[in-house]
């Protein structure tokens, strides 16, 4: 008979015997709190699958020596020894860590627990035996217990030191763990695993179907951060690869539906209050790889490659010059957000942890799981005869593309991405929205990966297919994903430029950047930037409107518009300057109720627009009401490079006031751009 799934918070890391200890109390309240505990012990449910014998002993232990506090309580005793004292506390302690013991065989990782059995089979042997020594040494007569609950502790202690003595870790236990065991050596020799024997194990541990594998991947993904030792957590991601891939063979795909009921109850980060040392300055979310650069301001990897791929030398907080591109790994922050997205209950991406030591990989078994259970989900999806089949299968790819660099490679290497570009189309999305959208959201996850970025542009099919979502997707969802694939793959310089050539692509940024909802339009405008970087597809973008679309979106995501304005400007000469003659109130609008980046990025556009459109446009400037008070404003509260662009400003005005030329190379200098906003594909 099955069990119905139970969602289990993250195993905890036990505190020290020290941390059990409460202030001193009165020998009665001390009884009291005695009483109290052993009676949580005794409502505790028994674990069903490890460790239940050990469990049951335990508990049943509590049971009796309730009985003992409860009289000691009703004698009314008006003091006790200090020995007495001493046994009580040291008592409270044992029993703390007895239900220690039994919660944590409940939650957290079954997989991992198992691994762990016998270690955590003698902590059961310690606190049975420090139990008792602890009736042996204390003072029953002293107590004046009646003769029944003395014979009782009597009892307690027999059965303990017995207990302690002859223990022995059950044997179904230690021969589930070796079968386990056995069972990863095989994955690691390319053995591919028995389904009987797979499910035999699983039965075993009560991981009966897929919403319950789903469980136990997030509990072992969790136990991850509590791991110090790397020897563990490659044993860990291994056990991952090992219930991903029994997942798929024994109980199929996870129902979609499902998985959004059971993700409900978790935060996401964007609903969470993120500490704001925790986001990248560049792209303001959450950083999952935070690194420090040569001027020591730290940044999210992804972010901070994208900004060098550019081309850009700069620190995009600080703008000064780098000097080195290295990027240096901020362990110490990485650890404190892993710890804050487990406390907060919101998934954080672990490292695959299959490192290379003398061209060997050392968490082979990991990898091969990954291999098997990608081989399986794209030889299962090439057959597939319906639509739904389909859909379940490329959901299960989704989410499996979305974990780490090994199960992108994995499933791009299986040949996935030109199965994929089957489900893009807009027939598809008609008749199941769902499917379009898994199926691109798995190209935008498989697109991390740098290598997955030339397989996807060299299979025309799939490639097509993205841009063809993006035009016409059968929901904004859908488009937003496929313009931040767009985004991704654009990364990459010799992409950009063809990506930057195709007027589908231009022309689906920029309607989805007009049309579509918030975070399709910051899908949209950051895809837009990163093509900017080319300076013959900005000439496309400026023949597209890109400027007149700017002046629609500027005032929802005004970070990001200028930020595209600003290098458009730049690269486009004075046909991008001429269309821009209208921005330019808003623009020293921004320059006062904007952002930092928002202020920065305006008051570089606008050196770049007069340095541009000469007179015509540095006199539409100077009319704006106020406009000198907002610059001296810039001047006095701006970044180090707004404050050095207010300057040149200030410096333009006053030249054109006087009647001269306000373009002398002296007066206006052109400097990069040092900050973007940029999109970390989800």
């Amino acid at each position: 008979m099955g069990v119905s799934p139970r969602v289990f918070p993250p195993r905890k890391r036990r505190p020290s015997a020290g941390a059990f200890i409460s202030p001193k109390l009165s020998g009665r309240k001390l009884v009291q709190s005695l009483y109290v505990l052993s009676q949580e012990i005794s409502s505790l449910k028994p674990p069903e699958f490890l460790l239940k014998r050990n469990s049951v002993f335990i508990i049943r232990k509590a049971k009796l020596l309730a009985v003992l506090f409860e009289e000691l309580l009703g004698n009314r005793v008006s003091a006790f020894s200090s020995s007495s004292l001493l046994c009580f506390e040291e008592m409270y302690i044992v029993l703390q860590r007895m239900k220690m013991l039994i919660e944590d065989c409940w939650n957290g990782s079954r997989m991992w627990l198992l691994l762990q059995i016998e270690m955590v089979a003698n902590s059961f042997r310690e606190v049975t035996m420090n139990l008792s020594t602890l009736l042996d040494i204390l003072r029953l007569k002293e107590l004046e217990l009646s003769q029944d609950v003395e014979d009782v502790a009597v009892l307690i202690r027999k059965q303990c030191s017995s207990r302690s003595k002859s223990f022995s870790l059950d044997p179904r236990d230690g021969d589930l763990r070796l079968k386990v065991l056995t069972m990863l050596d095989e994955i690691k020799r390319e053995i591919v695993p028995d389904h009987s024997k797979l499910n035999l194990i699983f039965q075993s541990l009560g991981l009966r179907d897929a919403l319950s594998c789903r469980e136990e991947i997030e509990s072992l993904e969790a136990e991850i951060q509590n791991q110090n030792d790397q020897k563990s957590k490659h044993l860990i991601v291994a056990l991952i690869g090992l219930v991903r891939y029994s997942k798929c063979v024994l109980f199929g795909e996870s129902s979609q539906k499902s998985d959004a009921i059971r993700l409900r109850r978790k935060k996401s980060a964007s609903e969470a209050n993120v500490p704001a040392d925790f986001r990248c300055p560049i792209s303001l979310e959450l950083m999952k790889d935070p690194v420090v650069v040569a001027t020591g301001q730290t940044y999210d990897r992804e972010s901070i490659n994208v900004w060098i791929e550019s081309g850009h030398n700069t620190c995009p907080k600080t703008g000064q010059t780098l000097a080195h591109t290295n990027l240096i790994p901020n362990s110490s922050l990485k650890n404190l957000i892993a710890m804050w997205c487990r406390e907060q209950r919101i998934p954080f991406e672990y490292e695959s942890s299959n490192e290379k030591v003398n061209g060997v990989i050392t968490n082979k078994a990991a990898l091969e799981a990954t291999k098997m259970t990608a081989s399986f989900l794209v030889n299962k999806l090439s057959t597939s005869q319906s639509v739904q089949a389909a859909n379940d299968i490329v959901y299960e790819l989704r989410v499996l593309a979305k974990s780490d660099s090994d199960s992108r490679a994995c499933i791009a290497e299986a040949g996935a991405i030109p199965l994929l570009g089957r489900y893009l189309g807009s027939d598809v999305g008609s008749d199941l929205p769902n499917l379009q959208i898994n199926a691109v959201t798995t190209i935008l996850n498989l697109s991390i990966l740098e290598a997955n970025k030339t397989r996807i542009m060299e299979t025309d099919d799939t490639l097509n297919g993205v841009i063809e979502v993006l035009r016409s997707g059968a929901t904004w969802e859908a488009k937003g994903n496929a313009a931040a694939t767009i985004f991704s793959l654009s990364g990459v310089h010799a992409h950009r430029k063809r990506l930057g050539r195709k007027t589908r692509v231009i022309m689906g940024l920029m309607d989805l950047a007009k049309n579509g909802p918030t975070s399709s339009k910051r899908d949209a405008l950051v895809a837009i930037l990163n093509l900017a970087g080319d300076r013959e597809t900005v000439a496309r973008l400026v023949e597209g409107g890109i400027v007149e679309m700017i002046s629609e979106v500027v005032n929802v995501l005004p970070e990001v518009s200028v930020t595209i304005l600003e290098a458009v400007v730049r690269r486009g000469g004075l046909a991008a300057t001429a269309q821009a003659y209208n921005l330019i109130k808003k623009l020293g609008f921004l320059l006062r109720e904007g952002s930092d980046t928002t202020r920065e990025s305006a008051a570089a556009t606008l050196v770049t627009i007069c340095r541009r459109g000469g007179s015509a446009m540095v006199s539409e400037l100077a009319v704006m009401p106020g406009i000198e008070r907002i610059i001296w404003e810039l001047l006095e509260t701006g970044t180090s490079r707004a404050r050095r662009k207010a300057a040149t400003i200030l410096r333009v005005l006053r030249r054109w006031a006087a009647g001269l030329d306000v373009c002398t190379s002296s007066v206006i200098s052109t400097t990069t751009m040092s900050s973007s906003t940029v999109l970390l594909p989800s």
